[in-house]
């Protein structure tokens, strides 16, 4: 039976900066390439709750400050949609801001805190002043994927995990999540929030086919194993990044 999924890519028009629509087509052709019939529906503010639930894999980009306004006042309307789908394993991507949304709350500079959607045990405060920008590279520790992860991270928040969240990963080098602690990332079930933009899945293919292997997993009840695809081109701009940052492989 020939495999079919549905990506659901929540507010393209709003939430997507850096170069993150990026990662929708990196997982729509290495579906394509495996002969996966897939459908990319974008959610936006017109979209209903129902249609937002009519997914299999979730991602959302990162967005400035007027953007992500209007974004949170639509998402406090569907977040119990988006917290059924977090709880029950249904995989997710999570850039920047929208990373930040899943939190608990973001702490401007002003001492302002902004309710978020608090379906993961993370916080975000913006000390103000210097942001973090620049190439970043870590060694993936909250995934089963044994590999080095190179990006590019550009924010302004740093974002603490609590206990019922694990990092993506370590940072090697670059700031991460909020530049103290060495962490990048979260990862609670099947979702992961990350800084990385750039974007992240074709420079790391490797975590676009643990979101889509997942993905069929759960929505057909089943062990997939993905056929190999040709990554010679990611592996070598990956390598290329790792030797300016002066990483050994």
């Amino acid at each position: 039976m020939k495999k079919q999924l549905t990506i659901g890519w929540l507010y393209p028009d709003l939430m997507s900066i850096y170069g993150d629509r990026g990662n929708t087509i990196v997982l729509q052709k290495r579906c394509e390439w495996r002969g996966i019939d897939v459908v990319v529906k974008r959610l936006g503010l017109e979209e209903t709750e129902k249609e937002f639930r009519n997914v299999d894999l979730l991602f959302m980009g990162g967005a400035q400050d007027n953007q992500q306004t209007i974004v949170a006042r639509d998402l406090e309307k569907k977040k119990e949609v988006l917290r059924d789908h977090i709880e029950s394993g249904t995989p997710g991507l999570y850039i920047c801001g929208g990373f930040q949304f899943l939190g608990k709350y973001y702490k401007e500079a002003d001492g302002t805190i902004i309710e978020q959607l608090g379906v993961l045990d993370v916080y975000t405060v913006n000390p103000g002043g210097e942001r973090l920008i620049g190439n970043i590279a870590i060694e993936v520790t909250g995934l089963p994927i044994k590999q080095t992860f190179v990006g590019f991270e550009n924010h302004g928040g740093r974002t603490r995990l609590g206990k019922e969240v694990k990092p993506l990963g370590k940072v090697l080098k670059g700031f991460g999540s909020n530049a103290e602690d060495k962490t990048e990332g979260a990862v609670y079930k099947n979702s992961i929030g990350t800084y990385f933009h750039g974007p992240i899945l074709p420079k790391n293919p490797e975590l676009a086919d643990y979101l889509i292997q997942k993905s069929l997993e759960k929505k057909y009840k089943t062990k997939i194993v993905l056929d190999p695809l040709d990554d010679s081109l990611s592996q070598k701009a990956r390598s290329t990044i790792l030797k300016r940052l002066d990483i050994n492989q």
